[in-house]
């Protein structure tokens, strides 16, 4: 069972209304324990798990870097193309609640390290496979979307037990960098490696090499165990100080609840459901980006007459290189923008979190709308303005998680990121690169058969993108209504 002492001190003026620091609880008895600032070896570990975080979305963006070369060598339409990514995050969301309800009984050193040798080996066997088994190639994603679930679920939850208050924002800021950044990474090594290799298959065998290495890391520098901290150990560390109370009947223990408690009291959460609710937008925006942006770039450009049409098994791969280039540099920028916007605007607001999050899905929405409309006529501005709506969405990685670790208490945080992770990818990225592929084959079959029609369907079907990242603005909006009684409900 988790224990929950009863704790007492008053944060400094500045940090009361900052997160999860207003917390208040019981009055009893209490013995002065020191509290020292992270160690070098907790520094050491949110390092290694940054370090898997890197690996684990470049194996996640390997595909999309060499979509078309895929397409060509097993001979797929743009709705089966669509279909690979959307196997592999539904392998992903339906095995997150199952990590997530292991990471929260269970021993989770154990569960990274199985996951991170699990989808290593798989993706590396995926590089053997041969044009006439492309069914088994689907089955691979699918399963490296497993191995992916266990550690996107867990590794949060290690960080946010290792920093308090103050820290836990940044490190998670850095941990999320890593997003944009292994997704910008997964499309250089892929295109890279096929135009270095002139065959595709060798991007599949580069990051289970450096899986192995995360693997390495987590067994000799992660603790078989780590500590969970309560709610009131993070909020009140920060003064320097805690005050644990003596143990009395009613007050030091916290009784173990099943799953279904667990996710009946989440639904009741509106903060963490209308935040969800956006995230969900946010996937569907980034897996359709993530998936299509550099096949409509290439036909943006065969319709300008830029480069000329691919009819053979390794193509131009030089979108897929600007475009993951664009990814790491805007998500680097967004990530650090929204955490510093975060902190500073909460000091004045407590409704900040939801607000910066809305804000930046309208203004991004506006932007990807741009860049579909100037496609035809100018390459140039279609990727500004790309890089701009990359560059609102990833302002939210870090905050969007943030508002779940204060709204939600710690003893249920590793289900409720579980849920979200379900949630945000089953109405989100799972479908969304498939129903764009679907748009873009069905208005090609009602239509001649040319390469502008190409360009057209893919650009229609992309509106829809625009139009849910608007969505996304309104839910992070309704969050804002909830985020002050659900934060206090959880702190106590």
């Amino acid at each position: 069972a988790h224990e929950d002492t009863g704790l007492q001190s008053q944060p400094p003026p500045e940090e009361q209304n900052y997160g999860a620091t207003a917390a208040r609880v019981r009055q009893g008895p209490f013995v002065s324990v020191s509290v020292k600032g992270p160690a070098k070896r907790e520094y050491l570990i949110a390092a290694v798990l940054c370090y898997a975080n890197l690996i684990n979305f470049m194996d996640w963006f390997i595909v999309p870097g060499i979509l078309l070369d895929i397409q060509n060598y097993f001979k797929l339409k743009d709705g089966d193309i669509g279909l690979l990514q959307t196997v592999f995050i539904l392998c992903y969301m339906l095995a997150a609640p199952v990590f997530g309800y292991l990471g929260d009984r269970y021993n989770r050193k154990i569960i990274l390290g199985a996951g991170i040798f699990f989808w290593s080996g798989v993706t590396l066997g995926s590089s053997f496979i041969s044009e006439l088994y492309y069914w088994i190639f689907f089955l691979s994603r699918g399963l490296v979307g497993i191995g992916t679930a266990s550690f996107s679920t867990i590794a949060p939850t290690i960080i946010a037990d290792l920093f308090e208050e103050g820290k836990r924002t940044t490190m998670l800021s850095i941990f999320y960098i890593f997003i944009p950044v292994g997704s910008g990474l997964g499309y250089v090594l892929a295109a890279g490696m096929a135009d270095v290799t002139d065959d595709w298959h060798w991007a599949f065998r580069i990051t289970p090499c450096l899986g192995g290495l995360a693997l390495v890391l987590l067994i000799l520098l992660v603790p078989h165990r780590t500590q969970r901290r309560t709610a009131a150990h993070r909020a009140l560390s920060i003064s320097g100080t805690i005050r644990v109370a003596a143990e009395k009947p009613g007050v030091h223990r916290t009784a173990k609840t099943t799953w279904c408690q667990d996710v009946i009291s989440l639904a009741k959460n509106c903060s963490f459901i209308w935040s969800s609710l956006g995230l969900t937008a946010m996937a569907f925006v980034t897996g359709a980006l993530g998936t299509w942006v550099p096949v409509f770039l290439y036909r943006a450009q065969v319709v300008q007459g830029i480069v000329p049409p691919c009819l053979r098994e390794s193509c131009d791969s030089s979108n897929s290189l600007i475009f993951g280039g664009i990814t790491i540099g805007t998500g680097i920028l967004g990530v650090i923008a929204g955490a510093e916007a975060a902190r500073r605007l909460r000091k004045i607001n407590n409704k900040a979190d939801p607000l910066i999050c809305a804000a930046s899905m309208f203004i991004s929405s506006l932007c990807l709308y741009v860049a579909l409309m100037v496609a035809q006529t100018n390459i140039l501005s279609t990727f500004i303005f790309i890089a701009f709506g990359e560059l609102f969405l990833s302002v939210n990685w870090a905050v969007v998680t943030d508002i779940l670790l204060y709204v939600v208490t710690p003893r249920r945080q590793s289900t409720a990121i579980a849920l979200q992770i379900l949630v945000s990818h089953l109405l989100g990225d799972a479908g969304s690169p498939y129903l764009i592929g679907a748009i873009s084959h069905a208005i090609q079959d009602k239509n001649v058969h040319s390469f502008q029609w190409s360009f057209w369907s893919m650009q229609y079907s992309f509106i829809v993108c625009a139009f849910v990242g608007v969505c996304g603005g309104g839910f992070f909006l309704l969050t804002s209504f909830y985020i002050e009684e659900d934060r206090k409900e959880a702190e106590r």
